[in-house]
């Protein structure tokens, strides 16, 4: 829209990118069955071969509906990122910090050997090294999940178990980093061992004051 519609009809609502608005009723059921079915294709063959009209016949909802609502493939991986944040799983609460990371380390790693989750993250990764609106949605995601198992950072300064001022968010990054890194760079074995030596190094480099600010 230009500078004049924007400022000279005030009447109208202001227009919304495709997938952004969160529906209700019989909507909301379609937007949950499309959202399954971008994600069962990605996770069986990636972005490069998403197509709206396969993930119509896949939801079984009309091709004019998908066209309509989300317009691009990129639009409606977005809209897949922003429902896996809302989905998500919260963050444990085992009373330590150690017992906080080894549950946030397990979830990542049970999430990353997953059938569907592991190449369905894959397909998103690569996705947003290419496209812009996909590379905001993806930082959304992440952004959210790191914010929500910050807390248990904060909740072990207040028990006294970590230095004042220790960065959460660093903390928790610390964690899936090395995790992330092994599936999707060195392409190593992942499992609950690899993630146990995370939590471990993580512990360590906190105590030490490593994720204090300067």
């Amino acid at each position: 829209m230009n500078a004049v519609g924007e400022a000279g009809d005030r009447s109208r609502p202001p227009v919304k990118d495709p997938g952004t608005v969160r529906p209700g009723g019989r909507t909301a059921r379609v937007r949950a069955a499309v959202l399954r079915a971008a994600g069962d294709a990605l996770a069986e063959h990636g972005f490069d071969r998403l197509d709206l009209t396969d993930i119509a016949r896949r939801a079984e909802v009309g091709k004019t509906t998908v066209y309509r609502r989300w317009s691009t493939t990129t639009g409606l991986v977005a809209d897949l990122l922003d429902d896996m944040a809302e989905q998500s799983v919260r963050r444990s609460d085992t009373g330590s910090l150690a017992g906080d990371l080894r549950a946030n380390a397990r979830l990542v790693v049970t999430t990353l050997n997953d059938a569907r989750q592991g190449p369905l993250l894959k397909a998103v990764i690569a996705a947003a090294t290419g496209d812009r609106r996909t590379e905001q949605a993806l930082r959304r995601f992440y952004d959210s999940r790191v914010e929500e198992w910050a807390e248990c950072v904060r909740l072990a300064e207040r028990r006294g178990e970590v230095p004042v001022g220790t960065d959460p968010h660093e903390v928790v990054r610390a964690v899936s980093a090395p995790l992330y890194y092994r599936v999707l760079v060195s392409g190593g074995a992942l499992d609950e061992a690899v993630g146990e030596r995370a939590v471990a190094a993580v512990l360590a480099a906190v105590r030490a004051g490593v994720y204090v600010p300067e």
